[in-house]
């Protein structure tokens, strides 16, 4: 298959260039077992087949509500090769908004992982009785379900008795043909199918696997939600264009046993795993006192010399190196046996990424590459590589997407990832695609060498009762390096100073109170208590020793309680929605301006 032009091109590509017997893993029975991509073909080829047996036609609506596990992939390339619409479902949503995304995509089926997941979808059964239920597993708990191994069953009947029928219908898919409708998760507003061709991802999926060079000797871990445009094209299908190995994590719970269990060579995720990552060994080498702390400390400062001359492109002295060595043995080599010790980098997307972050991991010799795009954009718009890195940048536009800056600041974009439209929105779509270029609501810069840096959202923008213009993430992502501090949310628009909404880590806090004589504490004793709350303001001033003093947080308040994708108040890759949070704690808000 001399050209690729469409994502079952590239499914087949794989079933015939590399037929692994390790293709996928996935854990059963508190084991990793492999399953062969022969066997991941022919349950694709029944998937497919199964649903055409049920009546579906070239162009129809499927969607999928589960976590990730192997039958998610196996059943997104049942429904392509079958010239179907994929439309991923996350599982956090509620009834209300699947309902509306069923309604708005006109659904005709749904594959549900369990019944557990069923329940948010049983209203939108309930008044469209011909709405297909189909279950991975426990399909005989439910009325009207229909089991996997069913759809399979019925798929093998068919291509016995027509067996030219699946060749035919995924060869008649074309490069302009849809291949998925993704409702973004948003911060604001009501959930929009962005539309993706196959020529829209394959675009991306050729443009990643070029900028990263990943072969069929890498081994991903996946466990952000398939439902993401980021894991669906860098997860899975640029892992599938190079023949790579797939590894699904049991959850995002299990990830630290999953990296020791697997040895992934890639990794996609968000930030916040790796500002996790980042606080637990700050605060194993920082709390070890003596030696350990020395040498760390020591270890971090080589690191860092020694990354600062690589990303400028210059010599690293010969005593340097050797001394890295050394750091690199007594330190940094166990910070990599935590990851498996055969990672070869880490992709970074869906929010913004601390500097001090990628640097650390960087001189540590564990990249992240941080990246940016839109679900619009299939997402890759930019990204950092082996031979173009930055910390604190997006790096630079991937070839074939061009990218400018408007006069207020928005990034656009044009290329060939670039979707065609939101489902049945088109004011939507007019506002957002302007002349071929995809107005982002970003607000970013490029620098003297090529590299994108983001700003911050354009809705997010806080302008001061003083009419100064506050970027508030790159506040956010600097204090969620502190150990005690989860989530920060900065607000103050339109008001005279900013104040802050602060969730701590309460594993840490508690043991600090231990610390300091003040008794083993409730979560609502902790956050209540003066000197907790004295603390916890004294850490975010230790951010703010070096900026301006409209930027400068003069309040905050505690929350007792994590920030939640269920509530409403995350989005699933962990972005604020902060109209949501704004509204839900408005009193706790007001009070913080009480005396202004």
């Amino acid at each position: 298959m001399s050209v690729v032009q469409t994502l079952n091109d590239i499914y087949f590509r794989a079933i015939k260039e590399f037929p692994r017997s390790d293709a996928y893993k996935y854990k059963e029975g508190g084991a990793y077992r492999d399953l062969s991509r022969e066997a991941f073909a022919e349950a694709g080829a029944e998937v497919a087949m199964g649903l055409v047996a049920l009546g579906m036609e070239r162009g129809d609506r499927v969607a999928i509500l589960s976590p990730n596990r192997v039958e998610w992939p196996i059943c997104d390339f049942g429904m392509l090769s079958a010239a179907l619409v994929t439309v991923p479902v996350y599982v956090t949503l509620t009834a209300n908004t699947i309902d509306y995304i069923m309604d708005n995509s006109g659904a005709r089926a749904i594959f549900v992982s369990s019944p557990s997941e069923l329940t948010a979808v049983l209203p939108y059964k309930a008044k469209n009785p011909d709405f297909r239920l189909i279950l991975f597993e426990g399909a005989d708990q439910v009325e009207g379900a229909m089991s996997l191994d069913d759809l399979r069953s019925r798929g093998r009947d068919l291509m016995s008795a027509e067996p030219d029928l699946y060749k035919n219908r995924w060869m008649g898919v074309s490069k302009e043909s849809l291949a998925t409708i993704i409702y973004t998760s948003g911060t604001t507003g009501t959930p929009k199918g962005v539309m993706l061709t196959h020529d829209n991802i394959v675009s991306n999926v050729l443009m990643g696997v070029k900028a990263l060079s990943i072969s069929e000797k890498d081994t991903s871990l996946s466990f952000l939600p398939l439902c993401h445009i980021l894991e669906r094209m860098a997860g899975l299908y640029v892992m599938t264009y190079a023949g790579s190995c797939i590894a699904y994590a049991e959850s995002i719970d299990t990830v630290r046993d999953n990296l020791l269990e697997v040895r992934p060579t890639v990794m996609v995720s968000v930030p916040r795993l790796y500002e996790k990552m980042y606080a637990r060994v700050l605060d194993a080498a920082l709390s070890g006192g003596g030696i350990k702390k020395k040498l760390f400390l020591w270890a971090k400062d080589v690191g860092g010399k020694r990354a600062e001359l690589l990303i400028a492109k210059k010599p690293v002295p010969k005593a340097l190196e050797m001394k890295y060595r050394v750091a690199k043995q007594l330190v940094f080599s166990k910070l990599k046996a935590r990851t498996g010790g055969r990672l070869r980098f880490m992709i970074s997307g869906g929010a913004p990424l601390a500097k001090e972050i990628a640097d650390f991991f960087f001189s540590a010799g564990l990249n992240i590459f941080e990246g940016y795009g839109l679900t619009e954009s299939s997402p890759l718009i930019a990204v950092n590589t082996f031979e173009d890195f930055r910390p604190g940048t997006v790096g630079k536009p991937v070839p074939g997407v061009q990218v400018r800056i408007a006069d207020d600041g928005e990034i656009l974009a044009k290329g060939p990832s670039i979707m065609k439209g939101y489902f049945n929105m088109p004011e939507a779509t007019a506002e957002t695609l302007r002349d071929g270029w995809l107005y982002t609501g970003d607000i970013g810069r490029i620098d003297e060498d090529g590299f994108l840096v983001i700003t911050d959202r354009k809705k997010d923008l806080i302008i001061t009762a003083g009419g100064k213009n506050v970027a508030p993430q790159p506040i956010e992502n600097k204090m969620k390096t502190d150990k005690y501090l989860q989530e920060v949310v900065v607000l103050g628009d339109r008001r005279p100073y900013l104040v802050a909404l602060v969730v701590p880590d309460f594993e840490n806090l508690a043991i600090f109170a231990e610390q300091k004589g003040l008794g083993s504490l409730s979560v609502d004793q902790l956050t209540q208590n003066p000197k907790v709350n004295e603390f916890l303001m004294g850490r975010v001033e230790r951010f703010q020793r070096d900026i301006a003093s409209f930027e400068s947080i003069k309040r905050i308040h505690v929350l007792n309680r994590e920030l939640s994708i269920e509530d409403g108040e995350l989005t699933p890759t962990l972005k604020v929605k902060r109209r949501e949070i704004q509204a839900r704690f408005e009193s706790e808000i007001e009070a913080l301006y009480a005396d202004a």
